[in-house]
């Protein structure tokens, strides 16, 4: 199958054409009636933000998440033919992919204590636009070391973007529903364009356009939402002049140093291992594991050091006794690995299983697009209504539904016995935790550290991908090869693989299940509005 019918391609294109519509049209609607509580000294700058500039403002800062992660669903479905067009040998296959998630979640906190100091605007505004370069240059690469080094620099430019955003909504908008709905619209951005990029990636490759107009679409949406945010996006509140003083004093570069270099390594090794398990027999892995491991209790202890002498720290040990701040970070990197990796083993299950084309298997992810969309904006209307707790646990558990059924399915059955479902529940308790931990890290960190609020929620988030990216294809890889089947590439080979990676990700959502319900159970409703 080369293309799609002409009925199938008109109702495409009509949802695609429509959800710009539908999604400004609610969010005027849930906004209009809400007013900024004067009395909030935090939200003392959003008195004036009319209602338009708040539905611009949401639509733009989550257009930014949209386009960042819909380039790496383009990946994701695109990445057989990419590697093939731009001679990738196989060692690297999976760099492109690895590489954004290593140089994202080594900057992000350097990017939000940056924008808590310099301001958010700038940083955003800065970030969207190398966004959008980069993500160009991803489109006319004509080497695969080209393709892995673009994506490098879009992983730092999405860096300044994410954490940016979030401390924008806190900053412009007060707690309340209005709020509520920005932090589930962030939440929607994300793996809304992931699964986008799914779809659109085998639309583009079914037809002449090919696999680069979709970086081609992505970087002209971004250069757009740039000019949008220059035009659009609220000034910070005043600040102290910048100076070298204020630089070595309100921000912890050693705390930077050491945490940015720990995660930097231990992905790095899940990377190198993700190509070949044997790697992490390699002196040198073994030697960055275990500088990996000495940075952690160094990185504490720095923490409390700050932390005794009244200085800035970067995560103040004290968070982490915060039980719902402690469990929602558990939560996030465990619903985050899953989804991830549960959505790239899909695409290779559709394609490599059950021989479906790239086109074909991109449109059976089209029930994340809907999903995803009313998923997140009911949680963000209703999670000052509803225990935070309820939300998250009844949705991480209908979650652990999605690997289950791919557990135990038969590759022959109808897409429509477990396949579709398990497509539909797969994204559930990772949209519902964004907009709850958002919430949460809102208050667990003070309103000059918004930007770096972002940045912790986003580096576990990170984190989270690429530990279970790393497990997941080590899984897959050594169950296969100790098959019985002489043919390791085969579908019944691979499906083996694929099958026990399911069922982890069945038991990593029953642990997330299982934290939340400790955790969470005192936490009550979240996003209330302030009198």
């Amino acid at each position: 199958m080369s293309s799609l019918d002409v009925d199938d391609s008109t109702q495409l294109s009509m949802l695609h054409s429509k959800l710009p519509e539908s999604l400004e049209t609610s969010l005027t609607h849930q906004l209009s009636d809400e007013q900024p509580s004067p009395e909030n000294a935090d939200d003392t700058r959003t008195v004036n933000l009319s209602r338009s500039s708040a539905v611009i403002l949401i639509i733009t800062l989550s257009g930014i998440m949209f386009v960042g992660s819909m380039s790496g669903g383009l990946l994701t479905v695109g990445l057989p033919t990419i590697a093939k067009d731009l001679n990738l040998p196989n060692n690297l296959l999976f760099w492109p992919a690895s590489v954004y998630s290593l140089a994202n979640g080594c900057c992000l906190l350097l990017a939000g204590s940056m924008a808590d100091f310099m301001g958010n605007r700038l940083i955003n505004i800065t970030g969207c636009f190398l966004l959008g370069a980069f993500v160009l240059a991803c489109g006319v690469a004509q080497t695969g070391i080209q393709m892995i080094l673009f994506r490098t620099f879009q992983g730092i430019a999405t860096s300044m973007c994410l954490p940016t955003a979030f401390s924008i909504l806190t900053d412009a908008m007060p707690t309340g529903k209005r709020r509520n709905v920005g932090f589930a619209c962030l939440g929607l951005g994300q793996p809304l364009g992931f699964s986008m990029g799914l779809v659109l990636g085998g639309l583009f490759q079914g037809s002449s356009l090919g696999w680069r107009f979709g970086y081609y679409l992505c970087a002209g949406i971004s250069m757009i939402l740039t000019v949008v945010n220059f035009f659009n996006l609220p000034n910070d509140a005043p600040r102290e002049p910048i100076s070298w003083a204020r630089l070595r004093s309100e921000i912890d570069w050693v705390g930077i140093l050491l945490s940015s270099s720990c995660l930097g390594i231990i992905s790095y090794v899940f990377a190198a291992i993700t190509d070949s398990p044997s790697n992490i027999h390699r002196a040198e892995n073994i030697a960055l594991l275990c500088a990996a491991a000495v940075m952690i209790p160094a990185f504490l202890g720095w923490m409390n050091y700050r932390e005794r002498n009244n200085k800035c720290a970067l995560i103040p040990n004290t968070l982490w006794k915060n039980t719902a701040f402690s469990s929602i970070c558990v939560m996030v990197l465990l619903s985050w690995a899953v989804l991830n990796g549960m959505e790239t083993i899909l695409s290779l299950f559709f394609q490599e299983v059950q021989d479906l084309s790239a086109l074909q298997a991109s449109l059976r992810f089209l029930p994340n697009v809907i999903i995803g969309i009313v998923l997140n904006l009911g949680t963000g209307l209703l999670v000052d209504r509803v225990h935070a707790d309820h939300l998250v646990l009844v949705s991480t558990f209908l979650s652990a539904g999605s690997p289950l059924l791919m557990a135990i399915i038969n590759p022959n059955w109808s897409w429509w016995y477990c396949a579709f479902w398990a497509v539909l529940l797969g994204p559930l308790s990772a949209d519902v935790i964004f907009t709850v931990a958002n919430l949460i890290i809102t208050d667990a960190f003070t309103p000059k550290t918004q930007g770096l609020a972002g940045a912790v929620f986003n580096t576990v988030a990170q984190f989270g991908t690429s530990i279970g990216f790393t497990i997941f294809a080590i899984i897959s890889a050594s169950v296969t090869q100790d098959s019985s089947y002489s043919d390791k590439g085969s579908p019944e080979a691979l499906m083996i693989g694929y099958r026990t990676v399911f069922w982890a990700c069945f038991g990593l959502m029953l642990a997330a299940c299982g934290v939340g319900v400790l955790g969470l159970r005192k936490i009550g409703k979240i996003g209330l509005k302030r009198d």
